[in-house]
């Protein structure tokens, strides 16, 4: 199985700076994709950024331009480079990943346990 820690969320201030990790251990055969989601409270969990096993990445467009998602293949671990954070960047941060561990031929999705950032103005 896959199991992913996460860490780096906090309290910080209005154009401020955060950056968010989460890395993938257990036995990992391939991870396809990693991203990163965030939930408020009311709503759906919705996709910040995510970056595929060939480097390419994709964001919401309220965060294009301020938040950099990057990836180490060795560690397995994935970045969120946070900048000019807004107050509606608050959230429940929580990183996906989909993987195929060697105990199964097909990909799974996994979840971390989220870490909370909160931007006051």
């Amino acid at each position: 199985q896959v199991q992913l820690m996460e860490s780096g969320g906090g309290l910080v201030q209005v154009g401020g700076s955060l950056r968010l990790s989460c890395a993938a251990s257990g036995s990992i055969f391939r991870i396809n994709s990693m991203a990163w989601y965030r939930q408020v409270p009311g709503k759906q969990r919705e996709l910040v950024a995510v970056i595929i096993s060939g480097g390419s990445t994709n964001y919401a467009d309220p965060v294009k331009g301020r938040f950099t998602i990057s990836r180490d293949n060795v560690k397995n671990t994935v970045y969120l480079e946070m900048n000019i954070l807004k107050s509606e960047d608050t959230g429940i941060y929580y990183c996906k990943v989909i993987a195929r561990p060697y105990t199964s031929w097909l990909p799974s999705e996994y979840w971390g346990q989220g870490t909370q950032v909160t931007v006051s103005s």
